[in-house]
């Protein structure tokens, strides 16, 4: 039986209100319209939504993803934009003692007005912004603008005028302002997709109205676990104006149905005050990511009561867990792994991106087949990247009933940023607002500062690439450790204190072997290097976070996008599509190594994602086989945000990728691995038992199927298990394939793939 145990101390001051009902939210989501700044025509919007999306419902311009529609719209990211509505509110809406206009999302740069007065200046797509209208709003119509600048025009004054010309992620344009613009980066431009540079309300907007006192925000916490039981924190915020007796009803609820209550009383608050609650747990159902157990959940609830009359209330979910990031210096160099409740884990996962460049298009249904597939490739962790967004509340919901680990970056990529004060000022409240608003979610388990901006610093000769004096580079280095040294890792530890926090991704580079000795490693030989895919096999880094090859999206997606007339890599929109600089001419010189030469450009668009398979399949297995040394495969990337060539094994529209099937076979708990050079088949098991069963190997002649010859060996494995094979053959990949088949005592299948040669 499961027994909690309260034990708190509060007083803070309340003011009385004559008014009691309680608090809600109301959405004023619709009947808005648009217009160009400097045009009277308004035309009908969706909120939430942005720009382009309106002015394509408005058949104003052809679809972005057309052909080269790409360039022909540009024009859009340079102009200013307003929209408004009527927000009509009741006399009993206004008697309320605290009513207020809040923004879940500007994008980006925005100047709200309530019946011509000015109420908001956001400066931030990242932030929500809120303020009390109740001076302002009126019974009946309230007119409600949102006048949208262009980041362009807002922030090419300080990129002139700023003392340094600043690297800006993967922007091509003259004028580059992405480092000034707290806005997802790869909008901007990325190596995988389209520029887009959006504006508009992309997230909800609803009006709050309450008396005496809210609830803000309500977390729980695990301090620690011992063999019996849990001892958590409990994190309530309420904010108050007026003095009076409250309390806090709460409620805990587990899977058995058993209800633990609690009251707190409340003596005096005014402004927003926390409230931290200590309980204990007896024998608790632990939260494990997928593949450990079961991703278990309890049910939080918070009633704020003044007498018998409900102000507020709120109902949440929590799991218990501790995750610990270990970094030690050991035989090897430095480690680099997670402790899920006291025990290592193997990671297994992909790096996330935004699922569109146009955000608000991404619907519920979206995120629940992308994490429905994340379940189906036997993932346990996802990096939600540094170039896109803090995701919708959705997706980490999914995570933690689906047991998928978060590695969550803050938003900055492949840059370097302004060190003012007001720049500064904006970062630490971003942080606030996203880390109040995620550090309840048990998936969450790793904070990192940025991607890729130290080893940029420190390997990609931006130095010289941008005329840094040695007084420039200190400044610019002392502006960075500021940043991610300094300001998000304090702002982040006083907003949760139980939160692991890294200042960059990777932390060592691949340009020399010692660093595969040290901490996380983004490893690009294969790519970037033009290195063959058998380096994969020699390059594994502790924790391997990003690694990956390019293939195409199928027919069937590229014919959404593309006339016959374009299907050829030289046309113009296949050109324009392959946002790499050295895409399709890699593609092709891998696909020459393991395949005949394309017979045609549907032949290539097969034989890349065939290509494709065997890099990942490559690298997936080579940082198994290296375990414990490495300890974690995070590959780039799991997704797109618009149809066209990348790294994903999954399309724009959620086509599976060849790689799909083989990401997902080489996931599984127990795996076979050929090493051809030591004629041996090599079973590495994540399983915490002893696995019994068979292994068969056949080659197989590819066009008709025919099994050549065919050999079965017993299993009885433990964690790794060696089996001697008769000598291999090196064999044509073109006409014959080696497959294996593994079984268990049942004679289950359990995993099966086909066996490649890399040499």
């Amino acid at each position: 039986m499961n027994k909690i145990l309260v034990i708190i101390c509060v007083s803070f001051a309340i003011f009385s209100c004559s008014k009691t009902e309680p608090a809600k939210s109301i959405l004023i989501n619709s009947k808005w319209k648009f217009s160009k700044e400097g045009n009277d025509t308004l035309y009908k919007a969706t909120v939430p939504g942005v720009i382009h999306t309106d002015l394509l419902a408005n058949h104003l311009i052809e679809d972005p993803f057309l052909e080269t529609n790409e360039q022909k719209l540009q024009w859009i990211e340079n102009e200013n934009w307003n929209y408004k509505t009527t927000v009509n509110l009741t006399r009993e809406q206004l008697s309320q003692e605290n009513i207020e206009i809040e923004f879940e999302g500007l994008d980006t740069y925005a100047t709200v007005f309530l019946n011509g007065e000015n109420i908001i200046d956001a400066i931030n797509m990242f932030r929500t912004w809120k303020v009390d209208i109740k001076k302002i709003a009126k019974t009946g119509g309230n007119q409600l603008e949102v006048h949208f600048t262009s980041p362009l025009k807002y922030n090419s004054e300080k990129v002139k005028n700023h003392p340094y010309k600043l690297p800006s992620g993967n922007e091509t344009v003259d004028v580059k302002v992405s480092s000034f613009t707290r806005k997802a980066a790869y909008q901007f431009g990325w190596d995988f997709g389209p520029r887009f540079v959006t504006s508009g309300i992309w997230k909800n907007v609803k009006i709050n109205t309450w008396n005496t006192a809210r609830i803000t925000n309500i977390a729980v916490q695990t301090d620690s676990i011992s063999t019996e039981k849990a001892y958590l924190t409990t994190v309530i915020e309420v904010e108050g104006t007026e003095s009076n007796d409250l309390e806090l009803q709460i409620n805990l609820r587990d899977k058995n149905e058993k209800n633990i209550n609690s009251i707190i009383s409340i003596k005096n608050i005014k402004g927003v005050q926390k409230i931290q609650q200590k309980a204990e747990i007896d024998l608790p159902n632990l939260w494990w990511p997928n593949g450990m157990g079961k991703p278990n959940l309890y049910e939080f609830s918070v009633q704020l009561k003044k007498g018998n009359e409900l102000l507020d209330s709120k109902t949440d979910e929590f799991g218990i867990r501790t995750v610990e990031l270990i970094q030690e210096k050991d035989a090897i160099g430095t480690s680099f792994y997670f402790k899920i409740n006291g025990k290592p884990l193997f990671i297994k996962g992909a790096n996330y991106i935004p699922q569109d460049i146009f955000l608000p298009r991404v619907t519920d249904r979206d995120y629940k087949n992308i994490i429905g597939k994340v379940v189906k490739l036997n993932m346990n962790m996802l990096r939600v990247w540094g170039g896109g967004i803090y995701e919708k509340d959705i997706f980490y919901e999914l995570c933690d009933k689906n047991g998928i680990l978060i590695w969550q970056d803050f938003m900055f990529a492949g840059s370097l940023y302004p060190n003012d004060s007001e720049f500064l000022k904006n970062i630490e409240q971003e942080v606030k607002d996203n880390v109040n608003r995620l550090k309840k979610h048990p998936s969450i388990a790793l904070w990192c500062g940025n991607n890729e901006i130290e080893v940029a610093w420190k390997n990609w000769g931006w130095q010289k690439q941008y005329g840094y004096s040695k007084k420039d580079s200190l400044a610019l280095w002392d502006s960075y450790i500021n940043l991610f040294h300094k300001i998000i890792p304090k702002t982040l530890k006083e907003t949760d204190s139980k939160a692991n926090y890294v200042s960059t991704s990777p932390m060592s580079n691949w340009g020399t072997s010692e660093n595969f000795n040290h901490s996380s490693m983004h490893y690009w030989g294969v790519w970037h290097g033009k290195e063959p895919f058998k380096n994969y096999k020699k390059n594994v880094g502790r924790f391997m976070v990003e690694y990956g090859f390019q293939s195409f999206p199928s027919m069937k997606t590229i014919k959404k996008f593309a006339s016959d007339s374009s299907f050829s890599i030289q046309s113009e929109t296949m050109k324009n599509r392959q946002k790499s600089y050295i895409g399709n001419g890699l593609i092709i010189e891998h696909i020459n190594r393991w395949y005949d030469k394309p017979s045609s450009f549907e032949d290539f668009v097969i034989k890349s994602q065939k290509t494709q398979t065997i890099a990942l399949q490559t690298a997936i297995q080579s940082h198994r086989l290296q375990s414990p040394h490495c300890m974690g495969t995070l590959f780039w990337q799991l997704n797109d945000c618009w149809p066209g060539p990348s790294w994903s094994i999954l399309d724009y529209y959620g086509q599976e990728k060849d790689a799909f099937n083989t990401v997902k076979e080489n996931f599984k708990p127990i795996i076979a691995v050929l090493n051809y050079e030591k004629n041996e088949i090599e079973i590495i098991s994540d399983l915490v038992s002893n696995f019994k069963g068979k292994i068969q190997i056949s080659l197989v002649e590819k066009q008709s199927s025919k099994i050549i010859s065919e050999q079965t060996f017993f299993v009885n494995s433990s964690s790794r298990t060696k089996l001697k094979l008769p000598k291999i053959e090196v064999l044509n990949s073109e006409t014959f394939e080696l497959k294996i088949v593994l079984k268990d005592s049942a004679n289950y299948v359990v995993f099966t793939d086909v066996l490649r040669i890399i040499q």
